[in-house]
């Protein structure tokens, strides 16, 4: 195996079109029996970090986790209609996941703050988990920060997998977020202006390659494999 690619979910590969937000609204007030005054805050987040700044925000104690991570649970399987109706997987992404999921030395998955069950509602809307290893993934479950997730990612791809550990592992996404959790674990970094921040806050947070979006398959396949080269 000479490539670990792992794929941020929300303005990277799909447009929620506001559903994701929705979800976290509605698990709130499954919780607290109110709901938020404000909407939550995001941005390359994991749930667990956003669903802990809500209740802080709202001036209430955080719920145990297990219960947090039913009520998300619950939510986002109950709008997986809504999201497949109002939402898309943005230009050239399944072109590019069905480049990198056909080559036989590369694992490609997501590395998301989604909790697992939200990831997987997210990409089976548009048809995409086909085309992601997801068992391989990481989640918002299984870390607090961003960057944690990639010591989580890589050690499942060594255990179900059996990548070596030292492949290279690239993070593709759309934050400063996802930018800084691909240094602060020596990964590469594809960042895609196709969220709320443009190229040049991207390129400023770090990211040597910033793309507009993952339409041009042949140039997004072109810089991908130039980290497995390395």
């Amino acid at each position: 195996m000479e490539l670990i690619v792992l794929w941020d979910i929300d303005h990277t590969l799909i447009d929620n079109a506001g559903v994701s937000k929705e979800i976290y609204a509605a698990a709130f007030t499954a919780l607290a029996g109110a709901a938020p005054t404000e909407p939550a805050r995001t941005e390359g987040r994991t749930d667990r970090l956003i669903m802990r700044d809500m209740f802080q925000r709202n001036g209430l104690t955080e719920p145990d986790w297990t219960a947090v991570e039913t009520a998300l649970a619950d939510a986002g399987e109950e709008r997986l209609h809504d999201l497949s109706r109002r939402g898309r997987a943005l230009p050239g992404v399944r072109g590019i996941l069905k480049e990198a999921s056909g080559h036989e030395r590369w694992v490609s998955s997501v590395l998301t703050g989604n909790i697992a069950t939200n990831a997987r509602v997210k990409v089976s809307a548009f048809g995409l988990d086909p085309l992601l290893d997801l068992s391989v993934g990481a989640y918002g479950a299984d870390a607090l920060q961003r960057s944690g997730l990639v010591a989580v990612a890589r050690e499942r791809a060594q255990r179900l997998r059996g990548a070596r550990p030292d492949v290279p592992v690239v993070l593709v996404g759309d934050t400063p977020r996802d930018v800084e959790a691909a240094l602060a674990t020596r990964s590469g970094i594809i960042a895609v202006a196709s969220g709320v921040h443009s190229a040049d806050e991207l390129a400023a947070a770090g990211a040597g390659v910033v793309l507009a979006n993952l339409e041009d398959t042949a140039h997004v396949l072109a810089a991908l494999e130039a980290f497995a080269a390395h």
